[in-house]
């Protein structure tokens, strides 16, 4: 059984007209029951990421900066949202959402969350909306405990997962891989160990064949036993940020792909949603919710 990971927290209430579309949270929750892609029985209420887990990613300072509301003004400017505790449970539970979406996805082959994708955040500093990096924390916890022992990350958000990539620098057993628009934030770029920086205006066609030329090769060097997918879908034409310029059906036939290698190579696939920003939410809402709808009818 596909499971998802959703919890109310999730929505975290924001000033209006804040360019991040909190509201696409429950609204997909919402879809995808409506609809019947899945039922109550495919949605599990993520655990809170524990202070020792916190700590295998993220500095001391930091982590007590969090917990005791005393993080600097300026640092919680970067991050882009109003720093409360409610705002770093949410955190904690999106995180270890993604690291049971792991485990999940050891068992059934594939398990999204609604949530994450938080690239941006460092270990010391959060930034672009994300405070904990939780495909960072989570692949941690993975090869401490034995989950897994050769990771592969697939960002596929516009934006450069610059944390994940800084983060992972010292680590051989996680390889990530960042494709996003060259000229997009951060402008500032780390070091992935593989990155793809791609012209505005790419496109659906010449995205895919990157895609479809990259990855299969990826797979063959790297034989990760785990694979975590930021499947973002602000790669969007429509995106308010991103300028890929990518349709609805580009964006959904670049899921299939990815879950049909993971799928055709016995990889497991952890699915994060990260960012999607257009201007209409129902086309970041209906774009995700393909994402969910492309893994069922592949993996069910």
């Amino acid at each position: 059984m596909i499971k998802v990971a959703y919890s109310d927290i999730f929505k975290y209430d924001v000033p209006e007209r804040h360019r991040f579309p909190m509201q696409k949270y429950p609204m997909m929750a919402e879809r995808l029951l409506a609809e019947g892609t899945f039922t109550p029985a495919n949605f599990f209420a993520p655990q809170l990421l524990s202070e020792d887990e916190i700590l295998t990613t993220h500095t001391q300072t930091y982590w007590q900066h969090l917990k005791h509301q005393t993080l600097p003004a300026k640092d919680a400017r970067a991050i882009g949202f109003e720093m409360t505790p409610r705002l770093v449970e949410r955190e904690r539970v999106i995180a270890h959402g993604t690291y049971e979406c792991a485990l999940f996805a050891k068992q059934f082959g594939v398990a999204l969350n609604i949530a994450g994708g938080t690239h941006h955040a460092f270990a010391d500093h959060g930034e672009g909306f994300c405070v904990f990096n939780d495909v960072a924390v989570a692949s941690n916890l993975l090869l401490a405990r034995g989950q897994a022992t050769q990771i592969l990350t697939v960002d596929l958000d516009v934006h450069q997962g610059n944390g994940t990539a800084h983060l992972m620098a010292n680590e051989p057993r996680v390889f990530t891989f960042s494709m996003h628009g060259a000229k997009n934030y951060p402008f500032r770029k780390q070091a992935s160990d593989l990155d793809i920086n791609l012209p505005n205006e790419t496109g659906d066609d010449a995205y895919l064949a990157i895609l479809m030329d990259t990855l299969p090769r990826l797979i063959a060097k790297v034989k990760p036993d785990m694979l975590f997918y930021q499947s973002a879908v602000d790669v969007l034409a429509t995106d308010k940020l991103g300028k890929l310029a990518l349709t609805r059906d580009g964006c959904a036939k670049r899921d299939a792909f990815v879950f049909t290698q993971a799928k055709a190579h016995g990889i497991p696939v952890a699915v994060v949603m990260g960012g999607g920003y257009s201007e209409n939410i129902d086309d970041v809402v209906e774009a995700h919710c393909n994402t969910f709808r492309m893994a069922k009818t592949l993996y069910e």
